[in-house]
């Protein structure tokens, strides 16, 4: 029997985190690429610093010529989402920071075992383990500590952007300690917000004057108590913020992406890998599958692993976890999963219909747990497997 009490804490990151900004580029050059051509292969990095940001990976199209043409276009897809992001710092600005392409065509040795060719199936963009997961304790079939964790930063942003709260910069982190009873969450212990303010002259009271209501209007009702401890930007000031402040890399924060140390992770980052890579689209099936099944009332909690070799098409295993708390054995989850989904990586990339630029929007604030969009985008969310889970059980 697991604990039904308990306090369990995720953190989250902003946009303007410097890792942040480098996922961001990192996919910013993906949806490029796919927008050109839905095969397109990327797998692409970036790296960011002071008045720096340096990109480098493989990437592929069909036609050569094109790939030389979108090569030009790296600098200035940058430079954009910099300025998205809010970035005109003396030492990191949208303008004025150098831009430094690395990207080079895919190796042949890793697209030979990846691509189709006479009787062979596509493959496998590499090895490696994928975790899904969902539970019921939230609407969107998240864990509430990475849930809110987000929500707070997102609003944040909002706020930010619309010049309500000019006083915000791009740079920040979240942290809920979140009270667990009977398994359910009920309140936060603890509210940790570190947010880069433009005025030096702010003090750690005065963010948390600025803050406050918009962390109280995202947490459902009741949650902030008397005893809740709050720690805004408890250092003091922070006005040095984003690469300028600490460097930043593509792919660093897997579990802010996820579910926030809630359930397990395979260890392969997302941003910047078209869908052919199984770290990326596997992860999102097996999502997708776990929030079905909880979705359809089969379980309370569900976590899903998939398991892939590089250039083998067909999942190695299929691993079912409902904590005790499944409408059938795990073993006949497993079973039916398989079933109502191809989990090839062409499978997935169809059902999904994973071959668009939907990514860059995933960068920031979770890659689950957010509204499926009219264009494709976070497909994965969807629950419509429902009747088919349960007519194959």
């Amino acid at each position: 029997m697991s604990r039904q009490n308990y306090t369990f804490t995720s953190e989250s990151v902003s946009e303007g985190h410097p890792d942040k900004v480098c996922d961001r580029i990192s996919d910013a050059v993906l949806d490029a690429f796919l927008a050109e051509e839905p095969e397109a292969r990327v797998a692409c990095e970036t790296f960011a610093t002071t008045n720096r940001v340096v990109i480098g990976g493989e990437v592929g199209l069909s036609d050569q010529d094109k790939l030389r043409d979108y090569m030009d276009k790296i600098d200035d897809i940058a430079r954009a989402c910099i300025k998205d992001i809010g970035y005109e710092q003396d030492k990191f600005h949208w303008q004025t920071c150098e831009i430094t392409n690395l990207l080079h065509e895919q190796s042949a040795h890793i697209a030979q075992g990846v691509d189709a060719s006479g009787d062979k199936d596509e493959g496998a963009g590499d090895q490696g383990i994928m975790f899904g997961y969902a539970t019921n304790e939230t609407p969107d079939l998240m864990p509430a500590p990475i849930q809110y964790a987000h929500a707070i930063l997102r609003r944040l942003a909002e706020v930010r952007k619309s010049g309500v709260e000019p006083a915000l910069g791009p740079d920040a982190k979240s942290q809920l300690s979140v009270i667990y009873e009977n398994g359910k969450p009920v309140g936060v212990s603890s509210v940790v917000l570190s947010t880069q303010h433009l005025d030096a002259a702010l003090t750690s009271e005065d963010i948390r004057a600025i803050v406050t209501p918009y962390i109280t209007e995202v947490l459902p009702e009741g949650w902030l108590s008397d005893a809740t401890e709050w720690h805004v930007n408890p250092t003091g000031k922070f006005v040095i913020g984003g690469p300028d402040g600490d460097a930043g890399l593509t792919g660093r924060k897997i579990i802010v992406d996820t579910y926030g140390g809630a359930a397990p992770h395979g260890g392969g980052a997302f941003s910047g890998k078209d869908p052919t890579k199984v770290d990326r689209s596997a992860a999102y099936a097996a999502r997708y599958l776990a929030k079905n099944v909880v979705g359809a009332g089969l379980a309370e909690r569900c976590t899903i692993q998939l398991s892939y070799a590089i250039g083998v098409s067909k999942p190695l295993s299929i691993y079912c976890d409902t904590f005790g708390t499944g409408q059938a054995s795990d073993a006949e989850i497993e079973r039916a999963v398989g079933q109502v989904m191809d989990l090839t990586p062409r499978g997935i990339r169809e059902h999904l219909q994973m071959n668009r630029p939907i990514y860059q929007r995933t960068a920031a604030y979770g890659h689950f747990g957010r509204t499926p969009d009219a264009d494709g985008g976070f497909s994965w969310e969807k629950v419509d497997l429902g009747d088919a889970l349960k007519g194959a059980l």
